[in-house]
């Protein structure tokens, strides 16, 4: 038997069970990776979006929400709003930089070319600038966004998408 060098990743549609383990990953991602970037208060306030679940659920349900999953376990979550807008994506620490948030992003790519869309937008944390960068996104404006009593810094980006030719 072989060890692997990686995680083996799965991609599911979001189910409303999902919520509390998404509702975990989320802040879990912010509080552990968001430190070089946000103060403890900014990331505490951007973590309380995940603290009404039913609101989460609501939110996670009017969108297009991909989950990866390891051993059937939810690791990693994104979501796609208007085919075009890429509004959340976080994976959780355990597996950060393991290939979870290149195979969703990658997929939400795919259903919005495939969904006619022209190009894919996302306003990025500053931790999660290098990420989108390597993937072709190109930012277009800097942004103060206030949650909870604090101002958070986040970069819109975008990526022109190419619709692959017929064979």
């Amino acid at each position: 038997m072989m060890a692997r060098a990686h995680p083996v990743f799965a991609l599911r549609p979001f189910l409303a069970a999902d919520t509390p383990l998404l509702a975990e990953i989320l802040h879990a991602s912010i509080e552990e990776l968001t430190a070089d970037d946000y103060t403890e208060a900014q990331r505490q306030a951007w973590a309380a979006a995940a603290d009404d679940e039913d609101e989460l659920a609501k939110r996670l349900s009017g969108q297009l929400t991909l989950i990866a999953t390891m051993n059937g376990a939810p690791m990693a979550f994104a979501s796609l709003v208007n085919d075009q807008t890429i509004d959340m994506l976080y994976v959780h620490p355990a597996i950060a930089g393991q290939g979870a948030g290149t195979m969703l992003a990658d997929a939400l790519e795919k259903l919005a070319t495939a969904r006619g869309a022209k190009r894919l937008t996302a306003d990025v944390s500053d931790t999660a600038l290098d990420f989108f960068t390597k993937r072709g996104f190109e930012p277009q404006q800097r942004n103060t966004v206030r949650r909870g009593g604090e101002w958070l810094s986040n970069t819109t980006m975008e990526k022109k998408l190419v619709k692959e030719a017929a064979a």
